[in-house]
């Protein structure tokens, strides 16, 4: 939390034991190297972090493929990922950025040193840099360290929002998970962000991004506020429990979590709500109903309050006949829409717990199969 940051020395120690696979990338570096952005703020709040990322004030390209892996590189943004001891671990090299048009994506050019590089980022406490040379040293150019001590998300630019505008997405993905506020002038600037300036790919991405996270609903919630998207009716609350929902059985796995949760945040509402007001008296009568919908209708209308989706999900859709459609050839039934007709009535019935058991199944398939 803001004002309880690690010492540097331990910050070092901590990304040392957490990523052991820097050591190899320490060793092969013939250039300045930094663990850059997330990764140090994270440490700096004895947060800890799974994914590094590595500002090498050189050739990242160079440095990714003197590893002995086969990276995968972005020439147009100096970048390189590369695979070690099983993690994915981004390089890029030292950059700066500008911007053709508002939304537009950046044109990079290298940057002379690492302060370069945190000159391009989103908020001060994302342009902090540690040094892998020598005695530990925290390269802050901005004063990020006094605003994570704060816990406040600055702009480094009055243009940020301009150039960008999905940071703002950004900040209300960093503000919730880590309970930080907007500075000020920050907050004045990013109501005036337009989202619509970006393509709809970026902003979606952005918006996915928000939606994994764990304390995606009050994200939603905070850009809301600010005036940049507009929640359906509940969708917040609606999100909440989307979430709760995916998070054990048996809708666990059922859909992406960012799907559902984009869905129950901004809509538009579809058929979930029809899906919710409906009370099906009889399984097969659910099944009927919740096997035309979209998965992610199903998670909506199930946090709806729809419950007896409970039982779909983890008993009914499951049920299966033990005759086929050769049984009933077997027994006398032509090919054509009777097959069908016969299978779909024996299922029904077992569905309700009308028949038991394979004859039984067969005698109800044949009687639906050779009525008029």
């Amino acid at each position: 939390m803001p004002g309880s940051e690690l010492p540097i020395e331990e910050v070092v120690a901590g990304l040392r034991a957490e990523h052991p696979e820097l050591e190899a990338i320490v060793a092969a570096a013939a250039d300045p190297l930094f663990v850059v952005g997330g990764a140090v703020r994270d440490q700096l709040l004895g947060r800890g972090r799974a994914d590094l990322d590595l500002v090498v004030v050189g050739d990242a390209g160079a440095l990714a493929r003197s590893l002995g892996a086969d990276p995968v590189e972005h020439e147009r943004f100096a970048t390189a990922k590369v695979e070690l001891s099983g993690r994915e671990v981004d390089l890029a090299t030292a950059r700066t950025e500008s911007y053709p048009e508002p939304g537009a994506l950046p044109v990079v050019a290298p940057a002379a040193g690492i302060e370069g590089d945190l000159g391009r980022r989103d908020f001060t406490v994302n342009a902090m840099a540690v040094s892998l040379e020598g005695e530990a040293r925290l390269v802050d150019p901005h004063r990020g360290l006094a605003d994570l001590r704060a816990g406040v998300l600055r702009v480094l630019h009055e243009r940020s929002f301009v150039d960008d505008p999905t940071r703002a997405i950004r900040a209300a993905r960093y503000a919730s998970r880590l309970g930080f506020g907007l500075e000020a002038g920050t907050e004045g600037l990013l109501r005036a962000a337009d989202l619509g300036s970006v393509s709809e790919d970026r902003r979606w991405a952005e918006l996915r991004r928000l939606a994994v996270e764990e304390n995606a609903p009050k994200g939603f919630e905070l850009l809301a506020g600010w005036g940049l998207v507009e929640l359906r009716d509940g969708g917040a609350a609606l999100a909440a429990e989307v979430a709760a929902l995916l998070a054990v059985p048996p809708w666990r796995g059922e859909v992406e979590r960012a799907d559902a949760v984009l869905s129950a945040a901004l809509g538009p509402a579809g058929g979930e709500v029809d899906l919710a007001a409906a009370s099906p008296v009889q399984p097969s009568e659910g099944v009927e109903l919740a096997g035309r919908c979209d998965p992610v209708d199903l998670v909506l209308a199930r946090a709806l309050g729809a419950e007896w989706l409970d039982e779909y999900v983890s008993e009914w859709r499951g049920v299966a006949l033990e005759v086929n459609g050769a049984d009933l050839i077997a027994a006398g039934v032509p090919q054509g829409p009777a097959l069908g007709r016969g299978l779909a009535a024996a299922l029904r019935a077992k569905l309700d717990g009308e028949i038991v058991g394979r004859e039984q199944e067969l005698a109800a398939a044949l009687v639906a199969a050779q009525a008029e």
